[in-house]
């Protein structure tokens, strides 16, 4: 049976390609060199961190696990692979590369990080890796040669728009993701604690922690309140009213970020609230449109929330008030969401073009991860949210804007933590493609 990636990945590597040409021209470079990295070693300790690959390698073909592998690309000339396979009996010896992409690499197996760095082609070489520069032993005369801006900003530019491929591979992330998150739900509705609901989450994705795209967030009750929450209880909760989960899986490489909130059954207030978040969130995301400023769309989103919290009666002032008062900043403290792809939080957000630039976050709002306008092939998160942060609410009852807020009502919602709505979004020529979404209804 043929893979279902293998149809598409010589176009996508024809596209990665071309881009790499474009941009070793526009440094002046012969060659792009990509490490594919190495494991950090623990402090004081023979033991290393789990492995991550680099980005850029991974863009080029489906290989996340080789460590001190390179990529050597050469205008005109088939790309290179410079494969380590260690003689080791302590680990898992990588198996020789294998699969539909291989056919379109020279392949070079060797037995050391040194040897392949010894394989290396020389003349002006572009290098893209961690600890420059001596990139992992490789000097350069020219220490713009070690992850050249000029270089990175062309590719990251470009890295925005994804290939058919890539979409595809992002689809199967999102399938993974969904499947764990009916599992996560199921284990919350039986009671279960937050490490087991994670246990629940990782067994069904078939994923270890190490490989998922980010830490997961499974937060019961209160704990939904603190953004990046990780602690997993291990007991539950004797009374679960609410439950936070922000979960992701991986595909080859690439990304998905989904998250959910869910009422108990006993909470039905709680629920009225999460279906009118549920209710903006989809609203954004029909404004994933080509030549929409993402910018816009986070403040767009503040308005809004200021209406579900005006209707809930949380507040008295009008939506405009709560956005131009800060009070939708105490609810709403993060950004509408960012890009995402080989990266959960992927590159160029705030790029002005292809040769670099950056375009500033309003005013009011430090923590927004995108401001670009959206293009077709560019895929983002949407995650609208509503809080209620000790913290931050603390600081809000010493404004002016305080005397219009029930705060009886929002006392009462504090014991919910939060809510969290989180899709991962296609920007099309047309309607957008919601990943999460899709995934959900295949689950």
């Amino acid at each position: 049976m043929q893979d279902p990636f293998a149809s598409l990945y010589p176009q996508h590597l024809a596209t990665v390609r071309e881009r790499a040409d474009q941009a070793l021209a526009l440094g002046g470079f012969d060659h792009l060199l990509i490490a594919a990295g190495a494991p950090p070693r623990k402090f004081m300790d023979d033991q290393d961190y789990p492995f991550v690959v680099n980005p850029h390698f991974k863009h080029w073909l489906p290989l996340t696990d080789a460590p001190g592998s390179w990529i050597a690309y050469t205008p005109g000339s088939k790309p290179r692979l410079i494969f380590v396979q260690p003689r080791d009996y302590w680990h898992v010896v990588p198996q020789a590369p294998h699969g539909y992409w291989v056919e379109h690499f020279d392949v070079t197996i060797v037995r050391s990080a040194a040897d392949a760095m010894a394989a290396l082609p020389a003349g002006h070489r572009a290098v893209i890796a961690t600890d420059c520069p001596a990139v992992d032993g490789v000097e350069t005369d020219d220490t713009r040669a070690n992850n050249p801006q000029d270089v990175l900003d062309y590719l990251h530019w470009y890295r925005s728009c994804k290939t058919p491929y890539e979409l595809a591979l992002m689809r199967e992330a999102s399938r993974i993701g969904t499947r764990a998150h009916r599992a996560a739900e199921a284990a919350f509705r039986a009671g279960e604690s937050e490490f087991d609901i994670h246990m629940a989450y990782l067994a069904s994705a078939r994923q270890t922690d190490a490989e998922l795209p980010y830490a997961s967030i499974v937060a019961l009750n209160e704990h939904g309140a603190v953004l990046h929450y990780t602690n997993f209880d291990r007991t539950p909760p004797a009374h679960p009213r609410s439950f936070l989960i922000d979960a992701g899986a991986s595909a080859a490489g690439y990304a998905s970020d989904i998250t959910r909130t869910y009422a108990a059954s006993h909470a039905p207030e709680f629920q009225a609230l999460i279906d009118s978040v549920d209710a903006a969130q989809q609203g954004f995301v029909a404004k994933v449109r080509a030549g929409q400023s993402y910018s816009d769309l986070h403040i767009h989103a503040h308005l809004v929330l200021a209406g579900v919290l005006r209707e809930h009666g949380f507040i008295r002032m009008s939506a405009e008030s709560a956005v131009e008062s800060g009070v939708t900043g105490a609810f709403f403290p993060h950004g509408l969401g960012h890009p995402i792809g080989l990266q959960v939080h992927d590159v160029a957000g705030f790029q002005q073009s292809e040769r670099g630039g950056s375009i500033a976050r309003p005013d009011g709002h430090p923590y927004l991860r995108m401001t670009r306008v959206l293009e077709p092939g560019m895929v983002v998160t949407i995650e609208p949210g509503l809080y209620f942060i000790d913290m931050l609410l603390a600081e809000l009852r010493d404004k002016p804007a305080a005397a219009d807020i029930d705060w009886a009502k929002v006392n009462h919602f504090s014991q919910y933590g939060g809510i969290r709505i989180e899709d991962d979004v296609v920007c099309t020529d047309g309607a957008p493609e919601n990943l999460t979404r899709d995934a959900f209804a295949q689950s």
